[in-house]
């Protein structure tokens, strides 16, 4: 049997810049898919916490959960920090020790340590984690640090040992923040990672070396950030029990914000979990309770919306009522949009002196910026082995082709990778959209629900004298093969396919070349000539439910699936299940042999599919992925396999057929 369409990869990106541009019907569906699964998600979130017996049962799966999802199960290794101090700077009041550590062996970690100059007994300390300033002066990097020392210095003239540490994208070895943002490094994705994970574990080694001082109280310990920092104070707090008191600032909203507010589109990778677990923000920011936490926001934050805020603080303050601690838990909002200010600064300081030092006393000293960039930076030469810059490529632990397969590895890829399948299958709701016959062919299309608000057409090609085929052929088609689908059935089907035609831009009565011609024929001839159906399908994101082509508004769309759980080629390989499913309905279909399609994106997809669906006879790949960078991104998959032992899943159901490139 030959391959009667060709196929090609698909590269879905989204963005919602001008939104009145943005209305092709596949935006439309996808707009009111996001809705639907947003609304499911937040209904879930904490609900079967109902009592304190609830929560307690709960707390340490959810936390081995939060570790999961920021790449941190298994749980790195604690290898020695080797701390170095580099230089001293001399205050009246305090001094500050420029200095590095390795969080992991060559994961550097640039840091400012401010401590007071009379130490009469151990002091409480602050882990101040730093948000997106950067501080870059004729191409030299000194590290967001020294955007953000004015904290350092406040706390140590007020009695606190304070750590200021850089971020892996705006320290001094700068590294990447944006991979899905604007680097198209999907395969984030698909390894499980995000900086969040890495600024996460940099904290937590930031308070082994505070607790290594021997003039710091390890009992009271706090941290604090703001913008990306807030972001981090959540991810440590919720995370490490060592953190005794929490103040993030400006970093945290609801999904609702993120997914259908548009959020999203305003924060980079840095921000966000890896969602496995389909967790509303809320669930993360319970995992503070019962310690003092102090929420601070302003009232304007277009990335930190009001709305979203007060609705996670609401349910936060449950969790806090089941302790009994509702006293522990503060919301500050003041005026202003996304900024550093003297307002939010103040109830923060005295936040810290309440619950670490037990003072209430008159805040009267400002914080201000005492150094210059130069005196804070802490390397002379960056390090030769330093893996920062490239951490990556390092973090969390993949397959390889080497490694065994786990027996119930389908289970595992089945739950933390396509757990945003539906658990069961949705109704198909099939329905005949048009049938015609055309010089010996049938031509028939039908729409079905792959999920709620999914809403996707196949088009089937037989013989018209054939009662039942001998063979089914299901070719999953990117959107170039879609074009191509479309011009060269224009002359036979353009009144049956006039809004798919619109969609896809192509002019009408626009003259087809001879290649067309010929290719048309000769598939014509090919359907003429054996007793087979073949079904043209283009999954979510292609063909009739094509997004609006903006780069942007693309990429963004692709960032939304992962807050739900999910990725755009991961439900595209449940839509192709749903596709055979729908073929199967028709009495015509039943029990007949299948054979899948693909080329690239969608040959991986029907890979994909044909692991969890076993009424396959073959699946043919043309230019199969090779590597998880390559191949589509689907949450975690390269923690459990690589594209080669997919192969070998896919071939415990069903015969492969792998095709050389081009032919």
């Amino acid at each position: 049997m030959k391959q009667l369409f060709s196929i090609i990869s698909l590269s879905c990106m989204l963005s919602t810049s001008n939104t009145a541009e943005l209305n092709t019907p596949g935006d439309q569906m996808l707009s009111k898919y996001f809705e639907s699964e947003t609304k499911r998600i937040s209904k879930n979130t904490l609900s079967e916490i109902e009592t304190i017996e609830d929560w307690t049962t709960k707390k340490i799966q959810y936390r081995k959960q939060l570790h999961e999802m920021l790449g941190l199960d298994p749980f790195p290794e604690r290898t020695p920090l080797k701390t170095q101090i580099t230089g001293i700077i001399k205050h009246d009041q305090f001094e500050v020790q420029k200095l590095h550590y390795q969080s992991s062996p060559k994961l550097y970690v640039t840091a400012n340590l401010y401590v007071p100059k009379k130490i009469d007994r151990p002091a409480p300390a602050i882990l101040y984690v730093c948000g997106h300033g950067r501080v870059k002066i004729n191409g030299i990097n000194y590290g967001n640090k020294t955007h953000y020392q004015h904290y350092g210095a406040w706390f140590a003239r007020n009695g606190y040992v304070c750590l200021v540490i850089d971020t892996i994208q705006l320290g001094e070895l700068e590294g990447i923040h944006h991979g899905t943002y604007s680097h198209d490094m999907w395969w984030w994705n698909s390894r499980g990672y995000t900086p969040a994970g890495v600024e996460a574990w940099n904290g937590i080694r930031a308070i082994d070396l505070l607790e290594s001082l021997d003039y710091v109280d390890k009992s009271r310990i706090g941290i604090t950030g703001r913008s990306g920092g807030g972001a981090y104070t959540w991810w440590i707090a919720a995370l490490d029990d060592r953190i005794k008191v929490a103040a993030p600032v400006a970093g945290i909203t609801d999904l609702k914000n993120h997914v259908i507010d548009g959020v999203i589109e305003g924060h980079c990778d840095c921000m966000f979990q890896i969602n496995t677990y389909a967790w509303d923000f809320a669930q993360v920011a319970s995992l503070v309770a019962p310690r003092p936490l102090l929420i601070l926001n302003t009232d304007r934050d277009s990335i930190f919306p009001l709305n979203g805020v007060t609705r996670l603080h609401n349910q936060i303050q449950r969790i806090y009522k089941l302790h009994k601690k509702t006293e522990n838990l503060g919301l500050v909002i003041t005026p202003g949009g996304h900024s550093d200010s003297q307002e939010l600064r103040i109830p923060t300081f005295n936040w810290f002196n309440k619950y670490l030092k037990g003072e209430s006393t008159l805040i009267s000293q400002t914080a201000t910026k005492l150094f210059t960039p130069k005196q804070l930076k802490v390397f002379k030469t960056e390090p030769k082995d330093q893996r920062t810059t490239k951490i990556h490529d390092y973090f969390p632990r993949i397959k390889n082709n080497d490694s065994p397969i786990p027996n119930k590895v389908v289970d595992l890829i089945r739950e933390k990778t396509f757990g945003g399948w539906p658990d069961t299958f949705p109704a198909l709701n099939l329905k005949k959209v048009w049938d015609v016959n055309y010089n010996e062919i049938r031509f028939t299309a039908y729409d079905f629900e792959s999920q709620q608000n999914i809403r996707l057409r196949m088009y089937i090609e037989q013989k018209n004298a054939a009662d039942k085929p001998k063979s089914i052929h299901i070719h999953a088609l990117n959107e170039d093969d879609w074009e191509q689908f479309l011009s060269a059935n224009q002359l036979t089907l353009g009144e049956q396919l006039r809004e798919e035609i619109a969609i896809a831009n192509i002019k009408k009565n626009t003259p087809i070349n001879d290649e067309t011609k010929s290719k048309l024929a000769k598939k014509l001839n090919g359907v003429r000539n054996h007793s087979e159906a073949h079904i043209t399908f283009a999954p979510r994101g292609v063909g009739l439910s094509k997004l609006t082509p903006n780069k942007r508004h693309n990429t963004q769309t692709r960032r939304r699936f992962m807050l739900l759980g999910q990725t755009l080629a991961g439900q595209q390989s449940f839509d192709i299940i749903q596709c055979i499913r729908a073929i199967r309905s028709l009495d015509t279909y039943k029990s007949i042999p299948l054979e899948l399609w693909g080329k690239s994106h969608t040959a991986s997809l029907i890979t994909i599919s044909a692991i969890f669906q076993k009424d396959i006879q073959k699946i043919n790949l043309n230019n199969y992925p090779k590597t998880d960078k390559e191949q589509p991104d689907y949450l975690n998959i390269s923690r459990f396999a690589t594209p080669l032992q997919l192969l070998e899943l896919a071939k415990r159901n069903t015969q492969v057929n792998l095709i050389q490139h081009g032919k």
